[in-house]
């Protein structure tokens, strides 16, 4: 049982999903092959209490019980978010909440995804590239049944607390497992709880209204600080209208109903606010700062048009680039004309309603982001599947199997090729070793850079250090 509890709550945690942003305007002429992205008219905030409903907020309202929690996680972990009262001490991927009986739990948070450690420090705002989802998070709930209601009892309001998560995390569990450690289910965790949702209330469904897809598609967790600029959320483009709309629907895996729902919502333009000033981190090591200068030249005239421009002149053109145009792989793309369902679902449920409504709107492209902090987002791509910035841009190099140590270390930081140090592999043989044949995990597209010269490639990566 030791160590069980904590890494059920962390599975918990894992089936977050958490997006927002802002938006920026640039050239009324799109290059050829992609298509500007209108901006949407957003809710504004307090950043301060954005930032306090993200430390103690109860935007996921069910979890494993605080005692029990406390009793089986090994102890505390490190003061990274310096919080205080019950939080004291519990990771930061979760928060602690008092529910209306009384009952403390621990539940996760939008930190689950949206941070992660980088040379022993924690940045919130950069997306988690460490967490293993190949296992199916539902496995251990039956154990942790047993031991709830025997540490409290069914009758207890603490169990009444409990339940809604793992309800919940037992339905959908099976249906969210990736192929590979890193890359993040986000996409098809939505799926499965839309599933379960009625769209006109929100109550829970225990028999999934429509078929759940069987293929689960990776995507890379992008960073936060990147959202300031964004008009549309999701590398596909997909989410549109009101920011905080969309992103308090990470309250979908044990909300009661719409009103819960509502009152969720009520809190996300803080947040918003408060994740619209978040700034990537400097990048730490030596630049060559007369070969970024070089760098800076080449970038903006070969790569500006659709990644915006930095420094003194700061400029983002939020476009949608096509499939045809970009080659990458075509599947999360693809994935809400494939299964309608879901698109459907949501905008014609409560998110997708009222003056402050949400919309999904599927796109055959992704979009070009913005790249400030880019340094610290390896690996690259949408699902992950380069690990450094000199095979991206050198398209050739790109390993079929590759493996990485996933520990966000200075020592297992590539500062040449700027990413991760690797290890290309013959065969995928196990859950670490990332295999691009993989339907939805290829590593092809983006083959723009194959047309500068070793020392042109060179310069702009130096330049994107100073991003």
């Amino acid at each position: 049982m030791q160590g069980k509890i904590f890494r059920i709550a962390l599975a918990i945690a894992a089936i977050i999903v958490s997006l927002a942003a802002h938006r920026f305007r640039f050239s009324p002429r799109p290059p050829e092959g992609t298509t500007f992205l209108e901006p949407s008219p957003q809710r504004s905030g307090d950043p301060a209490a954005g930032y306090q409903y993200l430390l103690y907020g109860d935007f996921v309202s069910s979890g494993i019980p605080l005692k029990l929690f406390k009793r089986t996680s090994g102890g505390n972990s490190p003061d990274d978010l310096g919080r205080t009262g019950d939080a004291d001490g519990i990771p930061f991927r979760f928060n602690v909440i008092t529910t209306a009986a009384g009952a403390k739990v621990v539940a996760p948070t939008c930190l689950t995804c949206h941070a992660e450690r980088l040379n022993g420090e924690l940045v919130v705002g950069l997306g988690n590239n460490t967490y293993d989802h190949t296992n199916d998070p539902s496995a251990n709930f039956k154990m942790a049944d047993v031991a709830v209601k025997m540490t409290f009892g069914e009758n207890a309001p603490e169990w009444a607390a409990y339940l809604p998560a793992s309800r919940a995390t037992k339905a959908i569990g099976p249906f969210i497992r990736t192929q590979t450690r890193g890359p993040n289910p986000a996409d098809k965790i939505f799926a499965a709880l839309a599933a379960h949702r009625r769209a006109d209330d929100l109550r829970w469904l225990d028999t999934p209204q429509f078929e759940i897809p069987v293929e689960t598609v990776p995507t890379d967790v992008p960073a936060w600080w990147l959202m300031k600029k964004k008009n549309a959320l999701y590398y596909n483009g997909l989410g549109r209208g009101d920011f905080a709309r969309l992103s308090s629907a990470s309250g979908m895996l044990t909300l009661t109903d719409s009103a819960e729902a509502r009152r969720i919502d009520a809190r996300f333009p803080d947040l918003m606010a408060w994740i619209r000033t978040i700034e990537p981190p400097k990048y730490p090591y030596p630049v060559d700062q007369n070969l970024a200068a070089e760098g800076k030249k080449i970038f903006e005239k070969n790569c500006s048009k659709c990644h915006g421009t930095y420094g003194d002149s700061v400029s983002y053109p939020n476009l949608l680039v096509s499939l045809e145009k970009i080659k990458t792989d075509p599947l999360l793309a693809q994935a809400y004309k494939t299964h309608p369902e879901y698109h459907t679902w949501y905008n014609n449920s409560w998110y997708g309603q009222g003056p402050h409504k949400g919309q999904l709107l599927p796109n055959d492209g992704y979009v070009a982001p913005p790249l400030d902090g880019i340094w610290a987002t390896a690996p690259y791509l949408h699902n992950a599947s380069v690990p450094t910035l000199e095979d991206l841009l050198d398209s050739p190099r790109r390993p079929v199997f590759w493996k990485r140590i996933f520990e966000n270390t200075e020592a297992n930081y590539d500062k040449e090729k700027v990413g991760w140090k690797y290890s290309v592999e013959t065969s995928k043989t196990d859950v670490d070793t990332y295999d691009t044949t993989l339907p939805g995990y290829g590593n092809v597209g983006h083959k723009f850079g194959d047309r500068l010269s070793a020392e042109e490639r060179k310069a702009v990566i130096e330049y994107l250090k100073t991003l």
